[in-house]
């Protein structure tokens, strides 16, 4: 039962629906996400301000390399300049800057991990 916290900047996007898919490094727990899991998706989790944003069906995990000079690598797949400010923007970014500044800045890059996507279950809807 995969618990998803994320960041109050994303809260509404994840809630709202307009957000299915995270960005996340890979747990050293060998507990990644898997397809067909149900996500509890959070925002303040372990603090007093914690709140449940919904719950989702994982529908695909895989390997993802965000590279410093721009590009961004799913699974063995470099993304084509157009699909990558689609990517950027369903992962709730306004622009490429602001993207590759918050990896930069949260992780490092080159920064390897998993993208985890999801649909939102209906009754939460």
């Amino acid at each position: 039962m995969p618990a998803l916290n994320f960041k109050k900047e994303f809260s509404d996007k994840v809630a709202s629906g307009e957000k299915k898919q995270t960005i996340r490094a890979l747990r050293k727990d060998c507990k990644n996400p898997r397809p067909g899991q149900t996500l509890y998706l959070y925002t303040g989790m372990r603090t007093q301000y914690c709140k449940k944003l919904g719950e989702g069906t994982c529908t695909s995990v895989e390997p993802i390399c965000i590279e410093e000079h721009y590009e961004i690598v799913v699974g063995v797949r470099l993304l084509p300049l157009a699909e990558e400010i689609r990517f950027i923007r369903a992962d709730g970014f306004k622009s490429a800057k602001k993207f590759y500044d918050f990896f930069r800045k949260t992780h490092g890059l080159p920064f390897w991990g998993l993208l985890i996507k999801w649909e939102l279950q209906k009754e939460l809807l």
